[in-house]
């Protein structure tokens, strides 16, 4: 494919929107893509069974710049020289409306926010372009405090809340969208007040709403598209702009690639509400999944459960299960078989933000700010009664102190967001990554171990090759 030079392309509004595209297609890389799920390898919630994004070794602490998958680096700046490049055109189409232009301009501004706060989330402080270097000497440059790159970020981001609609989501960034990261960035920071008022902006708007139609639908592109809950993600449609590769079905699903702990497992409650430590929750260790918090089967595929072809035969995955269990969740049982000797034509979008997300950090953020309050049990309560998981509301009597409510918001949050690419970040930002992976053994029986130096990652050797400019991260 040859590329389309400046002087000849920027000229009309369809252009632009040529352009715009190509800026949301940086999403569909497979750090944004359908690895994102893979990302909960980097974790106490799932082995990266092939090593397919590299998190073998990381997960037992054998963490250097030769090892650092170069994906985590690579596909956000990728997508910021992206953003840079239109951010810089978008102007010189004078056709363009203008009150279009700046919805175009809060969209990527928009998404140059989300790659950078993905860098500063991994590597701390990183190289900070604000504008497009305009040859390759101009990019090799030191890195910037991630104090300032985050000041960066906040700027792009209240730019995109103050012109992007109010609107539920289609498929384009919209204002909720930018208010949910900016949530994000505050609570990085541990600014409680300016997350549960950005959250609660979001919750009050009436805009989103839990999925009443399954939990498990949510994730299956049938059910996806208007869909109340979902405020951002990665699109894709078959047959011309397929997940790239093997996709979710193959690499998840035929392969068995994400394979979840047994350590996660155990978090799920029965459906009294219990956790399954506790002698009264009705748990039964000869049928451990049954009367289990329903998310549980809608999630991870136990044993017993199985795949079940649309002739009625069992799908099995071509490789050994190692810990046991194998993921469910994105995984379309209608398009079974998965045939690996067809080109793949999996479209499920990947979801980055939902509303079920909102409640939750909206439920932390004003618990850290001011401890329980009607409001925070509330937000909870919405994510767990939502239709088809029914569970009980939070016991106020026995989670009626900020710390014992901060546990179970924790736990809360990784029930319900599991296999979907939060629980490394959130590891890290309540600083207890390595508490939580010394609490689990990979296959091997080897126990894994948090190996990041100042809870950052090394930058890849080959950048630090590349750009003389760019001085390590300290520790590696």
């Amino acid at each position: 494919m040859h590329a389309i030079s400046g002087p000849t392309f920027w000229k009309t509004p369809a252009d632009v929107d040529m352009a715009l595209v190509g800026v949301y297609r940086r999403l569909q890389s497979s750090l944004f893509g359908h690895r994102r799920t893979q990302l909960d390898g980097y974790s106490d919630n799932a082995y990266d069974r092939h090593n397919q994004i590299g998190f073998q070794n990381l997960t037992i602490g054998i963490t250097n710049p030769s090892n650092v998958p170069s994906i985590l680096y690579n596909d956000p700046y990728a997508g910021i020289a992206a953003c840079n490049y239109f951010l810089e055109n978008v102007g010189s189409v004078t056709a363009l409306p203008q009150a279009t232009a700046d919805v175009y301009t809060a969209e990527v501004r928009f998404l140059r926010a989300l790659f950078y706060f993905e860098l500063v989330q991994f590597f701390g402080d990183v190289v900070l372009y604000k504008t497009a270097p305009k040859t390759a000497e101009d990019a090799k440059v030191a890195k910037s405090p991630k104090t300032e790159v985050l000041a960066f970020v906040v700027e792009d981001l209240d730019y995109a809340i103050s012109k992007l609609p109010a609107t539920a989501y289609a498929g384009h960034a919209v204002k909720a969208s930018a208010q949910m990261l900016k949530a994000r960035v505050a609570l990085y920071q541990q600014n409680w007040a300016e997350a549960a008022a950005l959250t609660g902006d979001i919750i009050s708007s009436n805009t989103f709403s839990i999925y009443q139609g399954g939990y498990a639908n949510l994730f299956l592109q049938a059910t996806q598209q208007g869909n109340p809950e979902i405020i951002f993600s990665t699109k894709y449609l078959a047959p011309n702009n397929p997940q790239g590769g093997e996709g979710v079905l193959v690499e998840i699903g035929w392969y068995g690639g994400n394979q979840p702990y047994k350590n996660l497992v155990d978090e799920y409650e029965t459906t009294s509400g219990k956790m399954i430590t506790d002698a009264t929750s009705g748990y039964d260790p000869s049928n451990p999944y049954e009367k289990r918090d329903p998310r549980l089967k809608m999630t991870i595929l136990v044993p017993g459960d199985k795949y079940v072809n649309p002739d009625g035969s069992t799908f099995v995955t071509t490789d050994p299960v190692l810990t046991g269990f194998t993921m469910k969740k994105y995984m379309d049982t209608s398009k079974l078989p998965w045939d690996r000797s067809k080109t793949p034509l999996t479209d499920m979008n990947i979801v980055h933000m939902r509303y079920a997300e909102v409640l939750l950090a909206y439920a932390e953020a004003k618990n850290e700010a001011s401890g329980p309050d009607a409001t925070v049990y509330d937000a909870i309560n919405k994510v767990r009664t939502r239709t088809g998981v029914n569970l009980p509301p939070v016991d106020q009597a026995k989670y009626n102190s900020k710390s014992l409510l901060r546990d179970f918001i924790r736990h809360e949050r990784r029930i319900e967001l599991a296999m979907e690419g939060h629980r490394y970040f959130d590891l890290k930002r309540w600083g207890i990554m390595a508490e939580k992976l010394a609490m689990v053994k990979n296959p091997a029986g080897v126990t894994l171990s948090f190996g990041e130096k100042n809870n950052v990652l090394p930058f890849p050797q080959s950048e630090v090759d590349r750009n003389k400019s760019l001085i390590q991260n300290q520790g590696y």
